[in-house]
């Protein structure tokens, strides 16, 4: 049998699979809660005990997977990949094997992957729509190079104007972008002026992080709390700009200090944080999230300790400075092409002089951010942040900065 003809054997085999726990995976009629989740890990696994596959010599079984996964390198052929780690227990376990960090294969597979810090190699390239009406925002995976239409989606963020700040919660379900929905990984909190903005994450970034307390992690305390709600906001990152007292020229001033993240991440052989699933308390009813599901929340998790415990401090990041072009009477960076409306917003981040490790070698763009059409703006992003942390930098440039400009 030809590589081809197994593949498209597997397909079929993953297509009775899905379409037969469908119904029961969604919670279709009037099933408890607790019931549908039962059915929903029997269903699949009775199916797929009965198909060829289940007595695959595991040599020959690994082989294949490792097939599927160099083979569909890029979305939505990707997806297949993802069928394979829902199938059952021990498929899972070999992707989570075969399929590596995207610091290391440059590719966002599973929705983990946005909690993990991009390639070293090379920026991963997104881009973020935003809906003025219902002030939503959209990040998604860039599939196409010449064209922003089309694109894998990763994360979205609904703007919630409070009277003292703003917050940006970010969700991994574009229909359901709340604080309390299960798909809920994190926010962006403003200041009164826009001026001071925190990134807080909905599950600790290493194993020594500190919650900021909360309502929801009070309530928690008291063990009177939905399993759906977040465990609770640890801060993660904290973005400044810089007050325009005299009015001057020029683009906004930026300054980010990665609270979870070391400076020496960015020397060679530096190493950031990298979480390798989601807690319990993240996931109830989202099916793509299973695959991290664990029923412990062990420190183990996290593949770093505290920063405390680190001889190095937090990495601290800054605009890159543009220069005055005297032709154009405008202020230039070079995005390589991927930004081509001067706007205010655009912005790179690079390593501040403020690390020790900071010099000419870490001119290199680790965020990028520009307008590219109406509500459509490009966001490239590299170790040692993830999407998650860049997504949330990129929402505060949308938010209003009248002392800043």
């Amino acid at each position: 049998m030809s590589f081809k003809s197994i593949i498209q054997d597997m397909k079929g085999e993953f297509g009775s699979i899905s379409r037969r726990g469908f119904d029961v995976k969604f919670g279709y009629g009037m099933r408890s809660r607790s019931h549908r989740v039962v059915q929903d890990s029997s269903v699949p696994v009775d199916v797929f005990k009965q198909s060829c596959w289940a007595n695959m010599p595991p040599e020959l079984l690994r082989d294949v997977l490792m097939r599927i996964e160099a083979s569909e390198s890029t979305w939505p052929p990707r997806k297949n990949v993802v069928v394979c780690a829902g199938v059952c227990r021990n498929w899972r376990e070999i992707m989570k094997e075969i399929v590596k960090t995207p610091e290391i294969s440059c590719k966002l597979t599973f929705p983990i992957s946005l909690k993990q810090p991009g390639s070293r190699d090379s920026l991963l390239q997104c881009y973020i729509k935003r809906n003025r009406s219902n002030q939503t925002y959209y990040l998604y995976l860039g599939l196409n190079q010449a064209s922003n239409d089309d694109g894998k989606f990763l994360l979205a963020a609904r703007k919630c104007r409070r009277p003292t700040c703003t917050d940006y919660i970010i969700s991994l379900n574009c229909n359901d972008v709340s604080k309390g929905s299960s798909t809920y990984i994190g926010k962006l909190r403003s200041n009164f002026l826009g001026t001071k903005f925190t990134v807080y994450d909905a599950q600790p970034p290493n194993a020594g992080a500190k919650v900021t307390k909360s309502c929801s992690t009070r309530l928690i305390n008291m063990k009177q709390v939905s399993p759906r709600v977040p465990a609770g906001n640890y801060p993660v990152a904290h973005i400044s700009y810089e007050l325009n007292v005299l009015g001057s020229r020029g683009p906004r001033r930026m300054h980010c200090v990665m609270d979870a993240i070391p400076a020496s991440s960015i020397e060679p052989g530096g190493v950031a944080p990298t979480q390798t699933e989601f807690l319990h308390s993240n996931l109830d009813t989202f099916p793509s999230l299973l695959f991290f599901r664990s029923k412990s929340t062990r420190a183990e998790s996290f593949q770093s300790g505290p920063l405390s415990d680190q001889k190095d401090g937090m990495l601290v990041l800054r605009n890159k400075s543009p220069r005055w072009h005297e032709q154009l009477q405008c202020w230039c960076l070079n995005f390589n092409g991927r930004v081509t409306v001067a706007s205010v917003k655009n912005f790179q981040l690079v390593a501040s002089p403020e690390n020790a490790a900071a010099g000419q070698e870490h001119e290199n763009v680790i965020l990028q951010f520009g307008k590219v059409g109406k509500d459509v703006f490009t966001m490239d992003y590299q170790y040692p942040i993830s999407a998650f942390q860049a997504f949330a930098i990129c929402l505060s440039s949308f938010d209003t900065k009248i002392a800043c400009e």
